[in-house]
């Protein structure tokens, strides 16, 4: 019985074993921050590039790069103490014994399992190379390659089945040469040679020359997240205070609206006259003349610019004459140190974590081009980020703008603007036309619902993203619910015959619009209703 249970136990474990993952993850120490290094050679970029993470050189300068989310280092105390742990790491992945030796051409659709691949001479990878974890997230993959090692075009390394690439390595000895479209993953280590990363490349992971040039050309390579890394959280926000409800506000200007403007919260000067602003259109209180309120927001918006002002920064963005481009930025406190320009697009990537903050600290004025974006990735929030603005401040036209704007100049707002934050400023004018601006804190309603003075009817959430439910507290014998946007155009009827109704509305793209509540052909309820899609 004893020797067949054995028996048993042995074939179990010769099953499992193609599964076990012998390997350890090298320990990169502060080689971990970084997405491109030579401990011995220039660094080198041409063409628009985007990095997350520090690049440098212990030996050597590092050229033409533009803002970088991280710190460039060459041959200072950081760089030496990265070539010391970079080589550290090298030693640890060759002298790891390999579980497998395979073929020089690699991918072609194959799949490999977690283990330890020895390479015998120089490597290729062609089309798509496929690493399981076989749902294991701390599957290791060390890929070993006597050689040097290129890519064929548009060639990819795909992670299947939870494999994390902050789980892959590739020690090289030799060139690295990754032609045009190529994505790579891991943490790739060239051992004394170059490294060549040429346009539309994407490495999700790490490039690390012992002794070689590294250069690259239009890519897009960032630090793998996971294993340990560092959750992003950023710097702590600014108390707010009485500042919080307001999404328009000038302590010593007129705020002045043309055009049709929808506007989720307060509107209002502590000097001046707020004007043209159509109470309809605006779920809040709009303060046509200074008062107590906005005296109150006056005075805590000035230590809210101050906290924003004085706050060390992370990260000192080195052009921002040439802010945007599909830049991405994660949650640190950035400098830019003159007057700033955004062109395209700039993604925000909290990294899964709803809360990262962003600041970014301007030392000039704040330009923005037509059609700009400013876009929430993985989790990033609006109420999370903060823009400190020394100067005036101009969004152009039909531009999607997320976060707080605190500045100290004049404020504009022009046609077909989405802000969703809020503008705020300490000295000067502020003047919007035909804008949707939506305050990332609901200060209008306690618990995020609309409820009816006499509590018979709700409907939340409000804002909402997808839907809306309609509770009947009532008896009703049938209702009908009628949705029109600010332009008094019908776009939704839903007929309400159930005490708790549920209404898909993901049509209805951001902005305020007005509901009616209807019985027997009467409005019993009305009121305003937000959309944040």
């Amino acid at each position: 019985m004893i020797k067949n249970l054995l028996k048993a136990l042995f074939a179990i474990i010769l099953f499992v074993m193609p599964t076990i993952n012998f390997a350890q993850a090298p320990n990169f120490g502060t080689a971990a921050d970084f997405v491109l290094f030579s401990t011995d050679g220039a660094v080198s970029n041409t063409g628009i590039s985007h990095f997350t993470g520090n690049i440098g050189t212990n030996n050597g300068s590092s050229t033409a790069f533009g803002n970088v989310d991280g710190i460039m280092h060459d041959a200072d105390d950081a760089s030496a103490q990265c070539a010391e742990d970079l080589l550290f790491a090298y030693q640890e992945i060759t002298g790891t014994t390999a579980n497998f030796a395979i073929a020089s051409l690699i991918g072609n659709g194959d799949t490999l399992l977690a283990g330890v691949y020895s390479i015998s001479e120089a490597s290729t990878l062609s089309n798509n190379l496929y690493l399981d974890a076989q749902g294991d997230e701390n599957a290791i993959f060390i890929f070993q390659i006597n050689g040097s090692f290129s890519t064929n075009a548009h060639s990819k390394v795909k992670l299947i089945n939870r494999t994390m690439a902050c789980n892959v390595f590739w020690a090289i000895e030799g060139l690295v040469d990754m032609s045009t479209g190529t994505s790579m993953k891991g943490t790739i280590i060239a051992n004394n040679s170059a490294i060549l990363m040429n346009t539309n490349d994407t490495l999700e992971g790490r490039a690390f020359s012992t002794a070689g040039a590294i250069t690259v050309d239009g890519v897009l390579a960032y630090k793998p997240i996971g294993c340990g890394s560092d959750i992003l959280t950023g710097s702590n926000s600014p108390t707010l205070a009485n500042t919080e409800c307001y999404v328009l506000f000038s302590s010593t200007g007129n705020v002045t609206n043309t055009g049709v403007s929808t506007i989720l919260g307060d509107v209002g000067t502590n000097a001046g006259l707020t004007v043209d602003f159509d109470s309809l259109l605006v779920t809040g209180t709009i303060h046509e003349i200074p008062d107590a309120s906005t005296e109150l927001c006056a005075t805590d918006l000035i230590p809210v610019y101050t906290y924003l002002d004085t706050l060390s920064y992370d990260i000192n963005l080195l052009y921002p004459a040439q802010f945007g481009g599909n830049l991405t930025l994660t949650p640190h406190t950035y400098l830019l140190n003159a007057a700033t320009v955004l062109t395209d697009t700039l993604y925000l990537d909290a990294q899964e974590n709803e809360s990262g903050v962003f600041i970014i600290q301007i030392v000039g004025a704040l330009s923005t081009s037509t059609y700009s974006k400013v876009l929430l990735i993985n989790g990033a929030q609006a109420k999370n980020v903060f823009w400190k603005v020394g100067g005036a401040v101009e969004i152009n036209e039909y531009s999607i703008f997320n976060g707080t704007i605190i500045s100290n100049g004049a404020i504009s707002l022009k046609s077909g603007v989405t802000l969703n934050g809020r503008a705020l400023t300490l000295s000067g004018i502020f003047t919007t036309s035909a804008i949707t601006a939506t305050n990332p804190i609901n200060c209008l309603v306690s618990g995020n619902d609309f409820i009816d003075v006499e509590n018979q009817i709700s409907i939340y959430p409000n804002p909402f993203t997808t839907s809306i439910n309609v509770i009947v507290n009532s008896e009703k014998s049938y209702l009908e619910l009628k949705i029109y946007n600010v332009l008094g155009t019908e776009v939704l009827n839903k007929k309400i015959s159930n005490n708790e109704t549920n209404i898909n509305v993901n049509n209805l793209s951001s902005g305020i619009y007005i509901y009616n509540l209807i019985e027997n052909n009467k409005t019993i309820q009305s009121g305003k209703i937000v959309s944040q899609q």
